[in-house]
């Protein structure tokens, strides 16, 4: 049984940092691309970065390129988004979500995305 479950979000003041995890359990993470998505209120799911199976490549969006780094320790079957000099605007629910296409391809778009953790809330404000 494939769980995802995030942690490590909060209040933080613009500018300020934060790391969030997301354990991963019930399939052989080296093998499947993982992405991070969020979700702002009133706003679509938006992908924001995507490890590659095999942690071969990171893809990242745009808004966050610079700001965010996300990274994989296989032994742990974890993965992390290290994101830094936060702005009002990244204040929304972050997911981790992987699919079954074993070596599958790193992609955006939320529909292709089978399992999903519960989420946990960022906000940046002062």
């Amino acid at each position: 049984q494939v769980q995802l479950v995030e942690s490590g979000g909060g209040l933080v003041q613009p500018g300020g940092s934060l790391r969030l995890s997301c354990a991963a359990s019930g399939f052989a993470m080296d093998y499947y691309a993982l992405a991070w998505f969020r979700q702002a209120p009133g706003k679509e799911r938006e992908g924001i970065s995507c490890l590659s199976s095999g942690g071969g490549d990171t893809y990242y969006r745009s808004s966050v390129k610079g700001r965010f780094t996300a990274s994989r320790d296989n032994a742990k079957n974890t993965v992390y988004l290290q994101m830094s000099n936060l702005k009002p605007e990244d204040t929304a629910v972050y997911y981790c979500a992987t699919y079954k296409g074993y070596k599958g391809a790193c992609t955006f778009i939320a529909r292709t995305y089978d399992y999903w953790g519960q989420g946990t809330q960022v906000t940046v404000s002062s």
